[in-house]
């Protein structure tokens, strides 16, 4: 969608391309595509660069709000932030998922104990109790294979997805988010 008014020049609510991934805390490349998709408005300059506007990204985040009625395997989403926590849902009903989602480990336990769901989305850095101390409280009480988890993190490196593997992780993937390789690894574990 091509906007028609002053543009981006100086106003605050616009945003490069790589302040607007920031904003959704996703990879360049994905917003990008999202963007030839139409599926996020973008503006795009006599340069060719493209220019989002802060409330278009924030319309985008809550346009598909929880409660739609997708029939698809259960994620259950555990993250502290909320703005991850909408992008991914977004991206996985979108791909037939029904999706939960918790604020923090605590959170999870409790859905889990109230629908077993076929798969665990569970980021790492979490205040209180993280996301390794909720894997083991996962595997102890339903057992170690039971329900698959693919961990996420910020800090990314080949330790952290080593760790991963080493705790019974299904998989790993880093933040920002390269909405791919996250879609891979949920159809992998949990396929639609």
């Amino acid at each position: 969608m091509v906007h028609h008014d002053t543009g981006p020049s100086r106003d605050p609510d616009w945003l490069t391309l790589g302040q607007a991934a920031r904003f959704l805390g996703v990879a360049q490349s994905t917003i990008r595509k999202w963007s030839d998709q139409g599926r996020v408005p973008a503006f795009y300059t006599p340069g060719g660069h493209r220019r989002f506007r802060r409330p278009d990204l924030e319309t985008f985040l809550a346009r598909s709000g929880p409660g739609g009625t997708q029939s698809g395997p259960l994620v259950l989403l555990v993250d502290d932030d909320a703005r991850v926590r909408a992008l991914v849902r977004i991206t996985l009903e979108n791909e037939g998922y029904a999706v939960r989602e918790a604020g923090s480990a605590e959170e999870g336990m409790v859905a889990i104990e109230e629908r077993k769901p076929d798969l665990v989305l569970l980021d790492v850095m979490m205040p209180h109790v993280d996301g390794w101390e909720m894997l083991r409280r996962v595997q102890e009480r339903y057992g170690a294979a039971a329900i698959p988890v693919v961990m996420f993190s910020g800090k990314v490196d080949e330790e952290a997805q080593r760790e991963a593997e080493s705790r019974g992780a299904t998989g790993f993937v880093g933040k920002p988010f390269d909405i791919d390789a996250l879609l891979a690894q949920a159809k992998a574990a949990a396929p639609v």
